[in-house]
């Protein structure tokens, strides 16, 4: 099981999901509770082994400015939230960058689609909210069969291995689940999470 720890913006939390094992962490370099600078990022990679990889989050930004943003802090992928299309994905791939693509869980089958994205990331109608909803329901979605795609919102340590077999996802991402509070990390539950996930999953 793929895991991704995202919202990190301290050296503490950076370290702990690491030796937890994560596969991935995220950097919020949009508007958010968990907004990070990208020099605190180029500070925080020091932190982060070349077996993890670690990914620039952006909201609705122009995917020209995430590149952008997402070099000068030294990532080499970006997840794009918001609309997107086809183009901004290649966009990212012309860059010489990869890209997770996210989408609610009510987005289309269209926008379900493979766009070319690197991964897709599945999240709640409010991302960000963690507010749980219908994980199994993914695995009834014609268009993740066979695909690599990332299940997130509303998940926490006591509920990710059942939803993410649930779903037949084949990753998992998660940042308000392990917090104390919004935009503050608790290492403990970073730890918990990240061995539910790998432990209790079943895909």
């Amino acid at each position: 099981m793929f895991v991704k720890v995202c919202g990190l913006s301290t050296p503490e939390s950076v370290r702990e999901a690491v030796d937890s094992g994560a596969d991935a962490v995220g950097f919020v370099l949009t508007a958010s509770p968990r907004v990070v600078s990208p020099g605190q990022v180029s500070s925080l990679l020091a932190e982060v082994p070349g077996r993890v990889t670690p990914i620039g989050v952006f909201r609705h930004e122009p995917v020209a400015d995430a590149v952008a943003i997402a070099r000068a802090a030294g990532l080499e992928w970006v997840q794009l939230h918001g609309a997107r299309t086809r183009e901004d994905i290649a966009t990212v791939h012309d860059a010489g960058m990869k890209v997770i693509r996210a989408v609610t869980m009510d987005a289309t089958r269209h926008e379900i689609e493979d766009w070319g994205e690197d991964l897709l990331l599945i999240d709640a109608a409010v991302p960000g909210s963690g507010e749980t909803w219908d994980y199994a329901a993914m695995a009834e979605v014609p268009e993740l069969q066979g695909r690599k795609w990332l299940l997130a919102g509303g998940l926490d340590p006591e509920n990710v291995g059942q939803a993410a077999a649930s779903a037949q996802a084949w990753g998992v991402d998660v940042s308000s689940g392990v917090e104390a509070s919004r935009g503050v990390k608790d290492l403990a539950k970073i730890r918990a999470f990240v061995h539910a996930a790998k432990s209790d999953a079943t895909v």
